[in-house]
């Protein structure tokens, strides 16, 4: 099977009062608005958004922990509302913080309560944790409390949890959240490694930064949609209307100010050493813009394609940013 998440058509919402007991007016709030995906074995998929787009309302859904008010979703071939624990069998989520994993138990004690919460067979836990402590770099701490143990290596442990029941599918919400650069960094050459497995991975990320080093498709999403969807090594290409340019204009004949009025220049800025960056959005506002310089006599241009950063802030806003 090539599609391991499908998603149709999904939409989730919440009803509320503003009156304990029902009483007071009544509404509801869209969570999530007619989303339509698929993710693709082997593949690490982003859902990228400010807090409170919906990443974590569709990772619930997927996960079988809340159900769709509308629309279908199935996890490699199964339906999450007639085939639940068929679903549960075959995924695992690793979430960020301290839940789920208790910290007077040692590290080996969460992993084997974890098991036997799964059903994981006694004897097949006894071979498969030391195998996932030697993987995620914490064979020698199976001993050591859970509450005493650093930041990334709890989210360590919350990996292996993720993994004990072997699962096909692993679900990611923010994992990285709190972790210091080098620890940040690490966990995600462990998620890179899951990958080569054959796993399939959908990270719910706010960090633009993991987004872009780890995987093969972004979803941008916000306000419960989906603004889009693709690779983020060409995500610039959903800004092909904007370009940016950079100049020297030092002992130039050109006045920066002229740039402003030609048609489809956004934005100007001085970037300091005599440099200028001029932002446009359209494709003759570009060449106009290139050729001023040139007849201005500026001989040191450089171009580049906008980030992953930019384009969030150009499809989203600067809500809930974390570079």
């Amino acid at each position: 099977m090539s599609e391991v998440v499908e998603l149709e058509r999904v939409t989730r919402k919440y009803n509320y009062s503003t009156r304990a007991g029902g009483r007071g007016t009544k509404g509801e709030v869209i969570a999530l608005a007619d989303i339509s995906m698929t993710i693709s074995k082997g593949e690490i998929i982003g859902l990228l958004g400010p807090n409170g787009a919906g990443k974590t309302t569709l990772i619930k859904i997927i996960s079988t922990v809340l159900l769709p008010t509308s629309g279908s979703v199935k996890v490699l071939g199964f339906d999450i509302v007639r085939d639940a624990p068929r679903v549960r069998q075959r995924i695992g989520i690793v979430f960020g913080g301290e839940r789920g994993l208790y910290g007077r138990l040692t590290v080996r004690e969460n992993l084997e309560y974890w098991s036997a919460m799964y059903r994981v067979p006694r004897s097949e836990a006894c071979k498969r944790i030391p195998r996932l402590l030697e993987r995620i770099g914490l064979a020698s701490q199976e001993q050591t409390p859970f509450d005493r143990l650093s930041k990334g290596m709890k989210q360590r442990v919350h990996l292996a949890r993720g993994l004990l029941n072997d699962p096909e599918l692993v679900i990611m919400d923010e994992p990285t959240s709190g972790m210091d650069p080098v620890a940040a960094r690490e966990f995600r050459e462990l998620v890179r490694e899951l990958c080569l497995d054959g796993r399939t991975i959908l990270l719910a990320t706010h960090d633009m930064v993991e987004a872009e080093r780890l995987c093969n498709r972004v979803a941008l999403i916000d306000h419960g949609r989906i603004r889009g969807i693709e690779d983020p090594k060409s995500i610039g290409q959903w800004l092909t209307a904007y370009g940016r340019i950079e100049a020297c204009v030092d002992d130039c004949d050109v006045s920066v100010e002229g740039f402003s009025e030609i048609p489809g220049v956004s934005q100007i800025e001085m970037i300091g050493d005599g440099w200028v960056r001029i932002h446009t959005s359209s494709e003759e506002a570009t060449a106009s813009l290139m050729r001023l310089l040139v007849n201005s006599g500026v001989t040191s241009v450089r171009t580049s394609r906008p980030s992953l950063e930019e384009v969030y802030l150009q499809v989203i806003g600067d809500r809930g940013l974390t570079v």
